[in-house]
């Protein structure tokens, strides 16, 4: 399964990723989830917001046990973000048919939609939209880069935009979503686990810093009568770094977009987007406001006109606790060497699906070591042994979950 997704949206230039949604590498990637729900003889649907589920059991059933993660990279993103969630999900799904175990309560692989937010800058469009904290008239205005919207984007793919909107029926009918996720950190490769257990999810968000100057030539406009955005941003970056290092926070400027864009311009706008994550909303809300603070004394000074929009936000997520006791109770129970052995529990900064669906749904996540600490880059590793004590770990609290 890794072999034949593995060269799916590769850029042969960087090495990394950009299978983006509603593109031709989205839909190879779809192609590749319904190849693999039919080769194992299970229901396949999409549901009304291009969400994908494979269902072994009745898919109107109540409390059914459902597993899997996204498809979609970021720009020249790694691997392993997302698809190893997917791919271990049929792998375990092999794993519990080899064991002979027999499913009590329906079971269901899915591949969520949009994950990333790479195209239309909105994290889990797909997962948002189905529990209904994305309303369809708000994905609608939803544009790329180049203008296109999501409903364009969504048409030319051969889905219909006008069907997406809130799916409370079919959450209603799941008892339990776990998913794997490599993590995005190196808490497990300091305690030596292969597999990890998540806590929380940061509380974490999106905001956009519209600096606003004056156009001009750059060989003939004096520096003292210059109203260059771009030193107004340079400065707020600088801050963002200073505040996050005070709070304990994350604070990352790691998209920009500036008009006219020409080498030998001056800038008359200046677009960054700020991405910032802390253990606990009042961290979060004091390195924002500090940022925020520290971007309007430079503008005031320099004679520019500054717009700060949050464009998403999601609160801190704990997962449901007696899931997670529960799923930590079957893998310290399993066989083998690691019986007995406690399985360690961690919290991260990076938004999933799973953290989506927690307002609806009792959520689990479990971690495979990164080595690296690297993620949503061409570097993103797990090893092939920690990746197969993932899929036994998936299949263990599955098994546990959904069999008898």
């Amino acid at each position: 399964m890794w072999r034949e997704l593995a060269p799916i949206g590769r850029n042969s230039g960087s090495g990394g990723y950009r299978r983006y949604a509603w593109t031709g590498a989205d839909a190879d990637c779809r192609d590749w989830f319904r190849a693999q729900a039919e080769a194992r003889g299970l229901g396949y649907e999409v549901d009304r917001n291009g969400n994908q589920w494979a269902w072994l059991g009745d898919p109107l059933g109540d409390d059914a046990v459902v597993t899997g993660s996204h498809l979609d990279s970021v720009p020249d993103g790694g691997a392993f973000d997302g698809p190893l969630g997917v791919v271990s999900s049929f792998a375990a799904l092999d794993e519990l048919r080899r064991r002979g175990a027999e499913f009590t309560r329906p079971f269901a692989i899915t591949n969520f939609g949009d994950e990333e937010g790479a195209r239309f800058g909105l994290a889990c469009v797909g997962s948002r939209l189905a529990a209904g904290q994305l309303t369809s008239e708000k994905a609608h205005l939803l544009r790329d880069g180049d203008g296109t919207t999501l409903p364009q984007a969504m048409e030319a793919a051969g889905y219909d935009p006008d069907a997406i909107g809130p799916d409370p029926e079919r959450l209603a009918r799941i008892g339990a979503y776990v998913e794997l996720h490599v993590e995005q950190g190196r808490s497990l490769d300091l305690t030596g686990d292969p597999v990890g257990i998540a806590s929380a999810i940061w509380p974490h968000g999106r905001w956009r810093f519209d600096f606003r100057g004056e156009a001009n030539h750059a060989g003939t406009t004096r520096l003292v009568d210059r109203r260059d955005p771009m030193l107004t941003y340079a400065e707020t970056v600088l801050a963002a770094r200073r505040e996050a290092e005070l709070t304990g926070a994350l604070a990352t400027f790691g998209k920009i977009a500036v008009e006219p864009n020409g080498v030998n311009a001056i800038p008359s706008l200046v677009r960054g987007w700020l991405d910032s994550r802390a253990a606990d909303q009042d961290t979060l809300d004091a390195v924002v406001t500090g940022i925020e603070r520290a971007a309007r004394e430079h503008a005031g000074r320099a004679g520019i006109d500054l717009d700060v929009v949050r464009e998403s936000f999601t609160p801190v997520v704990e997962f449901q606790h007696a899931l997670r006791d529960e799923i930590g109770k079957i893998l310290m129970g399993r066989g083998g060497s690691d019986a007995g052995h406690a399985v360690p529990v961690l919290g991260t900064g990076a938004g999933h699906d799973a953290g989506i669906l927690s307002a609806s749904v009792p959520t689990a996540m479990l971690f495979v070591r990164n080595p690296t600490g690297i993620s949503h880059s061409p570097a993103e590793h797990a090893a092939e042994d920690d990746c197969t004590a993932g899929v036994t770990a998936l299949a263990d609290v599955l098994e546990g979950l959904a069999c008898s």
